[in-house]
Protein backbone atom coordinates (compact mmCIF):
# COMPACT_ATOMS: atom_id res chain seq x y z
CA UNK A 1 0.00 0.00 0.00
CA UNK A 2 1.56 3.47 -1.21
CA UNK A 3 1.05 6.82 0.65
CA UNK A 4 -1.19 9.09 -0.97
CA UNK A 5 0.46 12.15 -2.48
CA UNK A 6 -2.97 14.21 -2.94
CA UNK A 7 -3.23 17.51 -2.11
CA UNK A 8 -4.55 18.36 1.96
CA UNK A 9 -6.78 21.10 3.09
CA UNK A 10 -5.57 20.84 6.34
CA UNK A 11 -2.85 23.59 6.05
CA UNK A 12 -5.47 26.05 4.24
CA UNK A 13 -7.98 26.48 7.28
CA UNK A 14 -4.92 26.18 9.70
CA UNK A 15 -3.28 29.29 7.88
CA UNK A 16 -6.55 31.16 7.66
CA UNK A 17 -6.95 30.49 11.55
CA UNK A 18 -3.79 32.04 11.92
CA UNK A 19 -3.86 35.17 9.97
CA UNK A 20 -7.31 35.88 11.72
CA UNK A 21 -5.74 35.72 14.70
CA UNK A 22 -2.76 37.39 13.97
CA UNK A 23 -5.09 40.37 12.71
CA UNK A 24 -7.31 40.58 15.44
CA UNK A 25 -3.91 40.10 17.91
CA UNK A 26 -2.65 43.57 15.92
CA UNK A 27 -5.92 45.18 15.72
CA UNK A 28 -6.49 44.58 19.86
CA UNK A 29 -3.21 45.40 20.38
CA UNK A 30 -3.94 49.05 18.66
CA UNK A 31 -6.74 49.68 20.66
CA UNK A 32 -5.68 48.97 23.49
CA UNK A 33 -2.42 51.31 22.93
CA UNK A 34 -4.12 53.91 21.39
CA UNK A 35 -6.92 54.04 24.29
CA UNK A 36 -9.74 53.05 21.72
CA UNK A 37 -12.59 52.35 24.80
CA UNK A 38 -11.68 56.21 26.08
CA UNK A 39 -13.22 57.48 22.73
CA UNK A 40 -16.75 55.69 23.28
CA UNK A 41 -16.88 58.17 26.66
CA UNK A 42 -17.73 62.07 26.81
CA UNK A 43 -14.30 63.26 28.57
CA UNK A 44 -12.86 66.12 26.83
CA UNK A 45 -9.13 64.96 27.70
CA UNK A 46 -9.77 62.34 25.46
CA UNK A 47 -9.83 64.62 22.45
CA UNK A 48 -5.70 65.40 23.09
CA UNK A 49 -4.56 61.56 23.36
CA UNK A 50 -3.02 62.24 20.29
CA UNK A 51 -0.68 65.43 21.05
CA UNK A 52 -1.59 67.04 17.91
CA UNK A 53 -4.71 67.98 19.27
CA UNK A 54 -3.65 69.12 22.99
CA UNK A 55 -3.72 73.05 21.58
CA UNK A 56 -7.24 72.38 20.75
CA UNK A 57 -8.20 71.59 24.19
CA UNK A 58 -5.82 73.76 25.68
CA UNK A 59 -8.08 76.39 23.80
CA UNK A 60 -11.51 74.90 24.75
CA UNK A 61 -10.51 74.89 28.50
CA UNK A 62 -9.95 78.41 28.27
CA UNK A 63 -13.07 79.29 25.86
CA UNK A 64 -16.04 80.06 27.67
CA UNK A 65 -17.99 77.08 26.31
CA UNK A 66 -15.99 75.03 28.58
CA UNK A 67 -17.87 75.52 31.48
CA UNK A 68 -21.50 74.55 29.61
CA UNK A 69 -20.25 71.96 26.69
CA UNK A 70 -17.71 69.09 25.77
CA UNK A 71 -15.98 68.04 22.82
CA UNK A 72 -19.09 65.91 21.92
CA UNK A 73 -21.53 68.39 22.17
CA UNK A 74 -19.83 70.35 19.29
CA UNK A 75 -18.50 67.99 17.22
CA UNK A 76 -20.60 65.13 17.40
CA UNK A 77 -24.65 65.20 16.31
CA UNK A 78 -27.13 65.12 19.10
CA UNK A 79 -28.38 61.76 18.34
CA UNK A 80 -27.30 58.10 19.78
CA UNK A 81 -26.45 56.15 17.04
CA UNK A 82 -25.55 59.40 14.60
CA UNK A 83 -23.40 60.16 17.43
CA UNK A 84 -21.24 57.47 16.94
CA UNK A 85 -21.45 57.28 13.68
CA UNK A 86 -19.94 60.36 13.11
CA UNK A 87 -17.27 59.22 16.18
CA UNK A 88 -16.75 56.02 14.25
CA UNK A 89 -15.81 58.14 10.76
CA UNK A 90 -13.74 61.44 12.91
CA UNK A 91 -12.04 58.22 14.79
CA UNK A 92 -10.73 56.66 10.95
CA UNK A 93 -9.91 59.82 9.48
CA UNK A 94 -7.28 60.59 12.50
CA UNK A 95 -5.99 57.66 13.01
CA UNK A 96 -5.46 57.36 8.96
CA UNK A 97 -3.89 60.91 9.58
CA UNK A 98 -2.07 60.24 12.58
CA UNK A 99 -0.58 57.28 11.42
CA UNK A 100 -0.09 58.03 8.38
CA UNK A 101 1.49 61.62 8.71
CA UNK A 102 -0.93 63.20 6.36
CA UNK A 103 -2.14 65.89 8.22
CA UNK A 104 -1.59 69.43 7.96
CA UNK A 105 0.16 71.29 10.84
CA UNK A 106 -2.65 73.86 11.09
CA UNK A 107 -5.18 71.29 11.74
CA UNK A 108 -8.80 72.28 10.21
CA UNK A 109 -12.11 70.68 10.27
CA UNK A 110 -13.77 68.71 7.42
CA UNK A 111 -16.58 70.07 5.53
CA UNK A 112 -18.50 67.39 7.33
CA UNK A 113 -17.62 68.52 10.77
CA UNK A 114 -17.67 72.11 10.30
CA UNK A 115 -21.63 71.29 9.27
CA UNK A 116 -22.30 69.06 12.29
CA UNK A 117 -20.51 72.16 14.66
CA UNK A 118 -22.88 74.44 12.94
CA UNK A 119 -26.22 72.86 13.33
CA UNK A 120 -24.75 72.17 17.08
CA UNK A 121 -24.79 75.82 17.38
CA UNK A 122 -27.81 76.32 15.91
CA UNK A 123 -29.46 73.60 18.25
CA UNK A 124 -28.24 75.01 21.29
CA UNK A 125 -28.97 78.98 20.77
CA UNK A 126 -31.74 78.16 19.23
CA UNK A 127 -33.73 80.98 20.96
CA UNK A 128 -30.93 83.01 20.11
CA UNK A 129 -30.97 82.79 16.23
CA UNK A 130 -34.76 82.17 15.95
CA UNK A 131 -34.46 86.26 16.53
CA UNK A 132 -31.29 87.14 14.66
CA UNK A 133 -32.06 88.04 10.74
CA UNK A 134 -28.41 87.19 9.21
CA UNK A 135 -30.37 86.29 5.91
CA UNK A 136 -28.62 83.84 4.01
CA UNK A 137 -26.24 81.11 4.76
CA UNK A 138 -24.34 82.22 7.33
CA UNK A 139 -22.08 80.57 9.53
CA UNK A 140 -22.19 81.15 13.14
CA UNK A 141 -18.52 79.90 13.63
CA UNK A 142 -17.12 82.28 10.75
CA UNK A 143 -18.16 85.02 12.93
CA UNK A 144 -18.02 83.22 16.40
CA UNK A 145 -14.54 80.96 15.46
CA UNK A 146 -13.02 81.39 19.07
CA UNK A 147 -15.80 80.59 21.25
CA UNK A 148 -15.35 76.93 21.56
CA UNK A 149 -11.19 77.01 21.31
CA UNK A 150 -10.00 80.06 22.08
CA UNK A 151 -7.15 81.46 19.94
Amino acid sequence: MTPSRGFSVFPVPFALAVTFGLALGVGAYAFHYAKGSSYIGNEPATCANCHVMQGHLDGWQAAPHHLVATCNDCHTPAGPVSKYVVKALNGYHHSMAFTLGGYPENIRARPESREVVEVNCRRCHQDLVDDVAHGGDVSCVRCHASVGHLR
